[in-house]
């Protein structure tokens, strides 16, 4: 069965709660959907409902790239994404961990 997907106020509870972590305030948007005209901001409920589409259309899609699962995981599909190496910010210093 799958899972209830979230509804617009729980999506704007965690859209504020993740940017309010970030240090940001959608209230100092101008409400509405109107941009205002002078510094051209957008209106706080297009931002919020543009957000919403973004995690909408995002949290799917990033939601099928799993980990595999011993016993569970298709042994290919475990195998390739075993294969994948992780990002690293300086690359020339990991290569002597990647030698076996």
């Amino acid at each position: 069965m799958a899972p209830t997907p979230p509804t617009d106020a729980e999506l704007n509870t965690l859209i504020r709660a993740r940017l309010a972590a970030l240090g940001i305030d959608l209230d100092q948007l101008p409400p509405g959907t109107t941009s205002d005209p002078e510094t051209g901001s957008p209106g706080r409920d297009s931002v919020l409902a543009s957000l919403r589409s973004f995690l909408r259309g995002t949290v799917a899609t990033l939601a099928a790239y799993q980990l595999p699962v011993p016993g569970v995981t298709d042994p290919d599909a475990a195998k390739a994404l075993s294969q994948q190496q992780a990002p690293v910010l300086y690359p020339s210093n990991s290569t002597e961990w990647r030698k076996a």
